[in-house]
């Protein structure tokens, strides 16, 4: 057996990051991809959403090419992913909507009309 096996979660040092998956290193002749398909199961746009070269993770082994020294990593099924996606806040509409706006919105192009008029003159 190995240093790595399939099945073990291991750390490692993001090498590179390309629109297809994440490049670990871990060793002098050990190194490994993270697969797109295999960050998260929710749809990546962008693998640098979820790591930074230079960054040590954790990752799973799929599978040990010892003779080339690779290996196909995933992070999907482990809590490294849950802590890196970056959620956007969801918008909350108000009781009154867009009224407020509808309401201020004719007082407002009145006042800048009169600054360009009267562009001199303080408020």
């Amino acid at each position: 057996m190995g240093k790595y096996e399939v099945g073990k979660i291991v750390n490692g040092v993001v090498s590179g990051v390309e629109n297809y998956g994440i490049f670990v290193k871990f060793d002098e002749y050990y190194s490994g991809l993270i697969h797109i398909s295999e960050i998260s199961t929710g749809f990546v746009r962008d693998p640098s959403h979820y790591v930074k070269i230079g960054e040590t993770i954790q990752v799973e082994i799929l599978s040990v090419d010892e003779k080339l020294g690779q290996l196909k990593l995933s992070i999907k099924n482990i809590t490294y992913q849950e802590k890196t996606i970056k959620r956007k806040k969801k918008i909350v509409e108000t009781p009154h909507g867009f009224q407020t706006l509808a309401y201020h919105l004719p007082f407002w192009i009145r006042e800048n009309l009169e600054n360009k008029q009267n562009p001199n003159k303080s408020y």
